[in-house]
């Protein structure tokens, strides 16, 4: 009899693979939703244009390999890639980076390691890690929520910033970032970040009209949106608890002991569960199949490393949302992780 050993991501779920990754891409809309009621339809304009450029990339990767196209396409991975590097990038960043961001994620972090199953680190976070440092201006250039703009930007608007940089009467996108209420900063953590750095308490800081009694305006409902995906990933046994479990108290943990010894200077819980990427990072970027640790205690090794990691770089490093950074750190430690987690047989058959 032959035997025949598959890549990752292994499926035992009886689901085809393709079913799997459309419906974590489903378990996004919520999210999707509250990213365009508050920060405007440029996030579907990067989401067409990510799309679009995944499908051609990984057509003419799988062109150039002699490798049946439609198959690389149909399983829907490329696309997963699209949606979330889509809602990681601030929404009116030029066309130009999205497309970037796509071709490192499909032809150098997926396809060069020999395509799905054998890539070392989650594609989209590592798209989005490189557009961070490559173009850290366009990469920083998050809009407060609509609500807080002097002049709401439209569709049209905003199809033109992202095309052209511009909108019709020659405003650029620093122009109009300027027209808000005194709000300039990226994100309202990196808000909280400066603030600290220049001697106000997180009190202080979040009087701004950027922030709610919880977190920043928007981003609470965002991070609620994706909770809501993930838990609906959870009831279809998509992905399993442990990851997202452990990430979630890790960083719930850190942070209230962080809040406990210097409250003045350290947000709460609720504001680091509420704020940037943490939903999303919980139960689409660090439960991938492929780069996250295979093992259950594995699982609960990695994810809890992770909130950690969140933890300490928002505090003491250098980026306010760290989800992507330590995640990527992570997927180098999982062969070691697996490693040592995973199941061994000893004397009579005993596995321990």
């Amino acid at each position: 009899m032959k035997l025949t050993m598959a890549s990752s991501p292994h499926n035992h779920s009886h689901k085809s693979l393709t079913r799997l990754m459309l419906t974590v891409i489903a378990a996004c809309i919520p999210g999707l939703i509250a990213q365009v009621v508050f920060f405007g339809t440029g996030v579907l304009i990067q989401l067409v244009l990510a799309l679009t450029a995944v499908t051609v990339f990984e057509a003419a990767i799988m062109f150039l390999r002699k490798r049946p196209i439609w198959p690389a396409l149909s399983d829907g991975s490329a696309w997963l890639t699209a949606v979330l590097l889509a809602l990681s990038i601030p929404p009116l960043a030029p066309w130009w980076i999205i497309i970037i961001g796509c071709l490192f994620s499909i032809v150098i972090v997926k396809q060069l390691y020999g395509g799905l199953g054998f890539n070392l680190f989650n594609p989209a976070m590592a798209a989005y890690v490189l557009l961070l440092v490559s173009f850290p201006v366009q990469m920083t250039s998050w809009l407060p929520v609509t609500d807080l703009l002097n002049n709401p930007i439209g569709f049209t608007e905003q199809l033109r910033i992202i095309f052209t940089d511009f909108t019709s009467i020659g405003y650029s996108l620093d122009q109009v970032r300027a027209g808000i209420d005194g709000i300039t900063m990226a994100t309202p953590l990196d808000t909280i970040k400066t603030d600290i750095g220049h001697g106000l308490t997180v009190t202080e800081s979040m009087q701004k009209s950027l922030f709610n009694e919880w977190a920043g305006l928007g981003w609470v409902w965002v991070n609620l949106g994706f909770l809501a995906g993930g838990l609906y990933l959870l009831k279809e046994k998509v992905i399993n608890w442990h990851i997202p479990v452990s990430f979630i108290a890790s960083l719930a943990m850190c942070s209230a002991i962080g809040y406990i010894a210097a409250p003045g200077t350290e947000p709460g819980t609720i504001f680091h569960l509420l704020s940037g990427a943490t939903m999303m990072g919980a139960f689409f970027i660090a439960t991938d199949p492929v780069s996250a640790a295979t093992t259950n205690k594995g699982r609960l090794i990695y994810g809890a490393l992770i909130g950690l990691l969140v933890y300490l770089i928002r505090t003491f490093g250098g980026f306010p949302d760290a989800v992507a950074f330590a995640v990527l750190l992570l997927n180098i430690a999982v062969p070691l992780i697996d490693y040592y987690t995973q199941p061994r047989t000893y004397g009579h058959g005993a596995v321990k």
